[in-house]
């Protein structure tokens, strides 16, 4: 595993105008949709990839999923990259270069192949089951005191990157990375009143709720469906149902209707 502050890239490499104005036309639109996969277009043509994954880090918080894109793996995506912020994310060297790192303004770059992972869970759900070979990270500060971490994976198939792919990578990060950012202060604008209702919920009712169940709580205040729901948490609708049957019990309603009831109550009514 290693990393290093972004360099400046060369100016041999070229751009896809046409895929790279899709990406900026997008911004702040379907964000888990499309961001990522308009990212692997936007590389494509310049190094082979199998998949994208966007993830935010809240401080003394688990990584938020902020989108993601494959190229026709054989396993699930976001199972995987649920598992990878539930279980996982405390042992990547995303973590550890987001930890030591002093310039926090600055992007930096961080490459972990399959043999850098020494726990055998993860090794084996995120890189052995989906076939990655590599990963090569952009990692910024932003707003709200968050990281972003913009991965890009390498199948088997196409062997480790080269130092011409990563150059490459490298050279079109200020663009990525600015797009990405631009999203994410999207999605953060949009999110935040449910974020802030939830908290008013867990406040008001004195409940210990787990992080799956606090992200959970944000999803049902967000106004999004049960199989929408299923898609953010990575898991087929009926169990939605079912976590979302529990979070009702344990907050002591029956229903939405009266989820948004508590949520808006004054405090100190």
């Amino acid at each position: 595993m290693q990393y290093w502050p972004l360099r400046p890239g060369s100016s041999e490499h070229s751009l896809n105008l046409g895929h790279t104005a899709n990406l900026l036309a997008r911004i702040g639109v379907n964000r888990s949709r499309f961001l990522a996969a308009d990212l692997l277009q936007v590389i494509g043509p310049g190094v082979p990839l199998a998949q994208c994954t966007i993830f935010a880090y809240p401080k003394r918080r688990n990584p938020e999923v902020f989108s993601f894109a494959d190229r026709a793996r054989e396993v699930s995506l976001p199972v995987i990259s649920n598992k990878y912020v539930q279980r996982f994310f405390g042992l990547d060297g995303n973590q550890q270069a987001m930890n030591q790192s002093s310039a926090v303004h600055n992007t930096i770059v961080q490459r972990q192949s399959i043999d850098d992972i020494a726990h055998g869970e993860y090794r084996r759900i995120c890189y052995e089951q989906p076939q990655i070979s590599e990963r090569v990270a952009l990692l910024t500060h932003c707003e709200s005191n968050r990281w972003l971490s913009v991965n890009f994976y390498r199948g088997r198939e196409h062997g480790r990157f080269s130092e011409r792919e990563v150059n490459y990578l490298e050279t079109l990060a200020p663009l990525l990375i600015q797009a990405v950012r631009l999203h994410y202060h999207a999605y953060v604008q949009a999110n935040e009143m449910p974020l802030l209702l939830a908290e008013r919920v867990i406040r008001q009712q004195h409940v210990e709720l787990t992080l799956r169940e606090q992200e959970l709580l944000r999803l049902m205040l967000s106004g999004l469906e049960v199989d929408d729901i299923a898609e953010h948490l990575g898991v087929r609708p009926v169990s939605a149902a079912t976590y979302v049957k529990r979070l009702y019990r344990k907050l002591g309603i029956n229903g939405l209707r009266e989820l948004f009831g508590l949520a808006t109550r004054a405090e100190w009514a």
